[in-house]
């Protein structure tokens, strides 16, 4: 009997997860056992369901697919993670693969591809979509060679503090949602202006969706 690859679906469009689910489910060996519609359900799903696989959108709510695959990655080695993303942008494929990701595709790819990413992923093959790897891997390199990022300086805590704040919580919400307190949330708030040299929240909330934390649509 073939063996079945269980796969967890991150997006926070449901026609989107409809979708995918009905394509993949007529694919054989593999199997849609949950969907999330955010980045905190999908790693709180992960925890539970040990998903041989997540295919993860990028821009959702809550928590993004950036910060769900390095918390996923880090505390669940054996599960891996595909982007399917919107996004062609060097920035987006640059952080999905140094959060842990093992493959990376655009949203309006062929479904044949997907499955083709899919089966390389789960043979431990990394796959990056041939309508990203040029420019990509150009950009790649020259900023392993010459950029510093700015991302790299905030800790996965201040990632997370820094998306719901873009996203309008307060910080009483932030403190409710992390379940620390709101003098910590302050705290970090600080730390994050600080090593931003950001001044306002209204220039954090525009860093956060150049760098791909949050989006205006979430």
């Amino acid at each position: 009997m073939l063996n079945e690859y269980k796969i967890l679906l991150a997006d926070d469009h449901k026609i989107v997860r409809d979708g995918l689910r009905a394509l993949l489910e007529k694919e054989p060996g593999m199997s849609v056992i949950a969907e999330a519609n955010n980045g905190r359900a999908t790693v709180q799903l992960a925890r539970e369901l040990l998903p041989d696989l997540v295919i993860m959108d990028i821009g959702m709510p809550d928590l993004n697919g950036i910060d769900a695959t390095r918390q996923i990655v880090a505390e669940l080695p054996s599960v891996k993670v595909i982007a399917l993303s919107m996004h062609s942008d060097r920035r987006f494929v640059v952080q999905m693969f140094r959060a842990g990701a093992s493959g990376y595709l655009l949203k309006d790819c062929a479904f044949e591809e997907l499955a083709r990413a899919v089966r390389a992923v789960l043979k431990d093959q990394t796959y990056l979509s041939p309508a990203v790897t040029g420019p990509v891997m150009e950009g790649y390199l020259h900023h392993l060679a010459t950029a510093v990022d700015e991302m790299s300086a905030l800790s996965p805590r201040e990632r997370e503090v820094l998306q719901l704040l873009a996203e309008g919580k307060s910080t009483k919400e932030v403190a409710a949602v992390l379940c620390v307190s709101i003098k910590t949330v302050e705290t970090h708030r600080q730390q994050i202006m600080g090593k931003l040299n950001i001044h306002s929240v209204a220039e954090l909330i525009k860093y956060a969706i150049r760098e791909g934390l949050t989006s205006l649509d979430s």
